[in-house]
């Protein structure tokens, strides 16, 4: 059987040299083996290296696998604080490869998959990776959005009331079976999150060790990728996503760092990690911090459900590994349970 995410290299050079500037010769396309949503490629031409980033291909939800979303936060990110790669081209629907796609410029560095990094040789270099990435996070939500062309990036105030919504709807449409702890998660949230409070900023909503890339030879971000969930949001919906992939147990395929001595390691506490981007935000505190952080756990166990359920409905950008999402519904929304639990 052929490959559904397989790039007609023949059909999508011509329209490569003809759209982006300066490429010329593509030579091979290589699919990066990570990436549940968007399957990206990496091009490699006599002219360079480029990432091709494309839609998945079959039927799918009408608010995921918005490209042209990430295509143009990224763009529109360039020139600020942020780190993000070069922007060179977003397609159409109707492109060669018969899906919205976008190619941005290949950067050279350290993608750190493992957040206890230990392919790092000191503690005072994990620390610094750590700080780099709270600095990066607290520049994000620095940014003005209109500043910057993304007034109209989303809908401003009742984040997390509106995204309690979305991903409900998105989880009931993707539900392959009864899960007590997600209903009750669920339930929980309607009933414990707080008012809005005004705050609006451009958030990563998937920030994470694993979506940036750093220097290879300092603790420097180079580039933050995987904008897809990106919007106009609530800061602290992504510190507390950050936060509580801290929690998920390391053998997971989430490669959390529950069960790890962080400070022997180097790697700051929850509580230190907080107080340093609360610090160079001006922020005294953050209140309602156990809701933030269950509203995080169930807003992935949404997401990983919509992967499984596409994995069973074969159109995955890798199936085998996606089949595995189901029991991390499970595992997520147990973990929440256990959390809202203690509260």
């Amino acid at each position: 059987m052929s490959d559904p995410n397989a790039l007609d290299q023949a059909a999508l050079a011509p329209y490569l040299e003809a759209e982006v500037p300066g490429f010329s010769g593509l030579l091979s396309i290589e699919k990066f083996k990570s990436g549940q949503s968007n399957p990206t490629y990496l091009l490699t031409a006599r002219s360079g290296r480029y990432v091709l980033r494309a839609k998945p291909p079959g039927q799918l939800l009408k608010s995921a696998h918005q490209v042209d979303r990430e295509f143009r936060i990224m763009k529109a990110l360039a020139g600020t604080a942020v780190p993000v790669p070069e922007m060179l081209h977003l397609s159409a629907e109707d492109s060669p490869i018969g899906r919205m796609f976008y190619v941005m410029a290949f950067v050279e560095g350290r993608i750190l998959w493992d957040p206890a990094l230990p392919e790092i040789a000191s503690n005072a270099e994990r620390r610094a990776i750590y700080d780099a990435m709270n600095a990066t996070l607290a520049a994000l939500h620095d940014v003005d959005p209109a500043a910057v062309g993304l007034g109209d990036f989303g809908r401003p105030g009742s984040y997390f009331a509106r995204q309690l919504g979305r991903w409900t709807r998105q989880y009931r449409a993707t539900e392959t079976g009864a899960l007590p702890d997600m209903d009750r998660l669920i339930h929980w949230l309607e009933a414990h999150i707080p008012p809005d409070d005004g705050v609006v900023s451009l958030v990563h909503g998937d920030y994470r060790l694993d979506n940036m890339i750093f220097a290879l030879d300092r603790p420097q971000v180079l580039a933050v990728l995987d904008w897809e969930l990106s919007t106009l949001g609530h800061p602290y919906a992504d510190l507390a996503y950050q936060c509580m992939q801290w929690r998920l147990p390391h053998a997971s395929g989430f490669r959390g760092l529950g069960g790890i001595d962080r400070e022997a390691i180097g790697l700051p506490a929850e509580e230190e990690y907080a107080a340093a981007y609360c610090r160079r935000r001006g922020i005294e505190g953050i209140s309602n911090w156990t809701v933030f952080l269950a509203f995080s756990f169930f807003r992935l166990a949404a997401i990983c459900q919509g992967v499984y359920k596409r994995a069973l409905d074969g159109n995955a950008s890798n199936p085998d590994k996606a089949k595995m999402y189901g029991e991390a519904v499970r595992l997520l929304s147990g973990l929440a349970a256990e959390l809202i639990d203690k509260k």
